[in-house]
């Protein structure tokens, strides 16, 4: 995604004023969906959708994410987009990128806050907007608000488990969603999208798809000694005061090291950990596997790898030569399978040689 310094850390620290939230997990997968009838109505970060038929005209935000796009694509409502301000450039899944890139823009510019303003949201006359945090529908950041769209006829949704994110008044269960977020959040959206566009089984075949993928890798790795693992992005430096590479730990990043047969090094940091780790903590870091992130298609990130091993040579890793690249599947969004599948390859090879 052509994501700015700026906007990362206006996201790390957004908030938003709003009305009090209710659990976030509240449309749950079923085993044998049904076809969805309408009118159907949810509830979403504490505010009622109702649908009278599928949506056809989806405005989908940036936010500095690509799961949500990504997530349309999977299920096949590429037509059911009017514009989409998520694109990322590269991909654990090479075919994505074209996919995503395809999806129609309409014209959309980002306002000094790096999302669609306003303005131009509801000038497009959408039926559904998508947001993959609540500080998407932000006014003071320039936002279109929930209540606005709603007055203009436009349903509003915010990636469930990013309830909390943006929302100041979130609740104690949505803040320990957020934080706990992983794997099956990813999934969860899925089946979301599934119930609100008629597409349950798609969405149950999809999810059931990418599981088995998952549930394949803890098979093979089931018994093996965690490795120590550390995700770290390079071109996300800005987003540590020490100009290091951004090492992400917590939620999502500790799901998929977990399902690859590893512990995040760095698992049980504060959220502030991102952007505080220096170099010393890096240096003294137990590192059996270096995972590097390429945040934009100019990155080289196996050049990367090599720099870190070289920079850190008392890491395991370093010493044996142990790395691995990794885009999105690292984060919330539907291609995590690839991601932890990749890790998995790079700790336990053993598993996998055969």
């Amino acid at each position: 995604m052509k994501r700015s310094v700026a906007l990362l850390l206006v996201l790390a620290a957004a908030g938003c004023s709003g009305p009090a939230t209710t659990p976030a997990t509240e449309v749950a997968a079923t085993t044998k969906p049904a076809k969805t009838a309408y009118p159907l109505t949810i509830g979403n970060c504490g505010l009622k959708q109702t649908f009278t038929k599928p949506p056809s005209r989806v405005l989908i935000l940036n936010g500095t994410s690509v799961g949500e796009a990504e997530s349309f694509v999977l299920l096949g409502l590429q037509k059911n987009v009017l514009a989409n301000g998520q694109s990322y450039g590269v991909s654990d899944d090479q075919a994505m990128v074209a996919k995503v890139a395809a999806l129609p823009k309409s014209g959309l510019s980002m306002n000094k806050n790096f999302d669609v303003p306003a303005e131009q949201v509801l000038a497009l006359k959408p039926d559904l907007v998508v947001s993959t945090w609540s500080g998407g529908f932000q006014a003071s950041s320039g936002f279109a608000t929930r209540e606005q769209l709603a007055a203009a006829g436009a349903a509003t949704i915010v990636n469930p488990v990013n309830c909390a994110f943006g929302n100041p008044q979130a609740t104690a269960t949505e803040k320990a969603a957020y934080d706990a977020q992983g794997v099956e959040s990813s999934f969860a959206f899925l089946t979301l999208l599934g119930q609100i566009f008629d597409v349950q089984q798609k969405a149950a075949d999809t999810v059931a798809g990418l599981r088995t993928r998952i549930d394949a890798v803890r098979t093979k790795v089931q018994g093996s000694a965690p490795k120590k693992v550390v995700i770290m992005y390079p071109g996300m430096s800005m987003m540590n005061e020490n100009s290091l590479p951004a090492v992400m730990t917590g939620g999502i990043y500790d799901d998929v090291i977990k399902a690859a047969g590893g512990v995040n090094a760095f698992a049980g940091q504060s959220s502030d950990a991102t952007r505080t780790i220096n170099a010393e903590q890096l240096a003294a870091a137990d590192v059996d596997v270096l995972v590097v992130g390429a945040f934009t298609p100019q990155e080289k990130p196996a050049d990367e790898a090599a720099k870190l091993l070289k920079q850190f040579p008392q890491w395991d890793a370093a010493k044996t030569g142990t790395f691995t690249t990794v885009a999105d599947g690292a984060y919330l969004g539907p291609l995590n399978a690839y991601a932890v599948e990749k890790i998995a390859k790079a700790a336990h090879p053993d598993k996998f040689s055969r």
